[in-house]
């Protein structure tokens, strides 16, 4: 991926939002158990922060998706990875497919003020029982004239309790399972539309997580997006930029775990020396870091692809696994060389430890990304 200056210009702008307007209400935001989207969107669409890809005939600047990388990477320096990730359900997780195959009236009622800031987006697809397997949805959309009556329930729904709506995805007929479902924008406010209790979780704590339960809620089946049966297809598509926007976004995060630990390191002295003199740490700490430059590649060569038009399943699929474990990795080795320091809620490493576990679940779990790059490897066994 080759920067140009619009590409620093645009993480300079990022990474001095993060830093001014996310980073000092951290702690705030996480013992209150959600941090204010509307304030801080309306912020960022200040900026023509949350429209980077989008179509400019609706508010967005239409760039291509090398600024969304650059955009998830620079906010990493908010050092606040639950509101990363709301920011990212608004930008590159509920709103691509709206951008992508949304009718104008779809575009003009929920994709322009999302952009501006004026709407919360949120994207629905887990289910209590059906979470990575995404085809075994049970939330059903029947049709009655010229609407949808919609039934189902939601769970670990993203920026739920404060959306303006939800980027659905149901079930719209017997048919196949990867040919019976379509993507549908429900309003939070319609009839029957409940969100439930915000789940307590031990990371991502600024971020409002709960489920969401639609009783025979309607709404015009001109709130689909694209044809129906189409969904799965759309949101399988709508995944690749999501995991790419995850393993960006965990870049900074994870070398700030290094450096910061580099530093705590040099300070701390034990048996008469800084830590960082003994060779299993930098050593550790080399590994770590060539690690990163190694996913930071993977993350840059994915988008590089993507920009081109091609298929990056397998790449966004590995890009997420790695960046998941890696993160893992680190935060967990560097809270070590903190000692007891390592183990209170305050420290930055613990709290990366606590949301960095998050990466290998949320958004396809590992076990899932592993089968689809040996999918894409041609090693699972033939179907009979």
């Amino acid at each position: 991926m080759k920067f140009t200056d619009e590409h620093h210009a645009l993480y300079k702008t990022v990474k001095e939002f993060g830093e001014k307007e996310i980073k000092p209400f951290n702690e705030e935001w996480e013992k209150a158990g959600i941090y204010p989207a509307k304030e801080l969107f309306k912020k960022m669409a200040d900026l023509n922060l949350l429209g980077i890809t989008k179509n400019p005939n609706y508010g967005g600047m239409g760039l291509d998706y090398s600024y969304s990388i650059v955009f998830a990477e620079a906010l990493g320096h908010s050092c606040n990875a639950s509101v990363v990730m709301g920011i990212g359900v608004q930008t590159d997780m509920a709103t691509p497919a709206i951008d992508r195959y949304g009718s104008d009236l779809i575009k003009k009622e929920f994709l322009a003020p999302s952009i501006s800031g004026d709407y919360v987006a949120s994207v629905a697809v887990s289910e209590p029982n059906s979470g990575s397997d995404v085809a075994s949805i049970k939330t059903s959309a029947k049709k009655d004239r010229d609407d949808y009556i919609i039934n189902g329930q939601k769970m670990w729904i993203t920026n739920s309790t404060q959306a303006d709506y939800f980027c659905t995805l149901v079930n719209t007929s017997n048919d196949k399972p990867h040919k019976n479902k379509s993507l549908i924008v429900i309003p939070a406010d319609t009839p029957g539309v409940n969100v439930g209790e915000k789940i307590d979780k031990i990371g991502m704590r600024s971020s409002d997580t709960a489920p969401v339960y639609f009783d025979n809620v309607r709404v015009p089946q001109s709130f689909r997006i694209g044809d129906e049966g189409s969904g799965f297809t759309m949101q399988m598509q709508q995944f690749q930029e999501e995991r790419l926007f995850i393993a960006a976004s965990t870049l900074i995060a994870t070398e700030n775990c290094i450096t910061d630990t580099i530093e705590y390191c040099k300070e701390r002295k034990a048996f008469g020396k800084p830590l960082l003199d003994n060779q299993v740490i930098h050593f550790k700490l080399a590994e770590h870091q060539t690690e990163l430059e190694s996913l930071r590649a993977l993350v840059y060569k994915a988008c590089d692809r993507f920009v081109d038009g091609k298929d990056v399943t397998m790449l966004a699929s590995m890009a997420k696994l790695k960046s998941g474990r890696l993160i893992r990795e680190v935060s967990d080795s560097c809270l070590q060389f903190w000692g007891g320091m390592g183990y209170t809620m305050e420290n930055p490493v613990s709290q990366q430890f606590r949301d960095g576990r998050l990466h290998s679940i949320g958004g396809g779990s590992d076990e899932v990304m592993l089968q689809i790059i040996s999918k894409y490897m041609n090693t699972l066994p033939k179907k009979s």
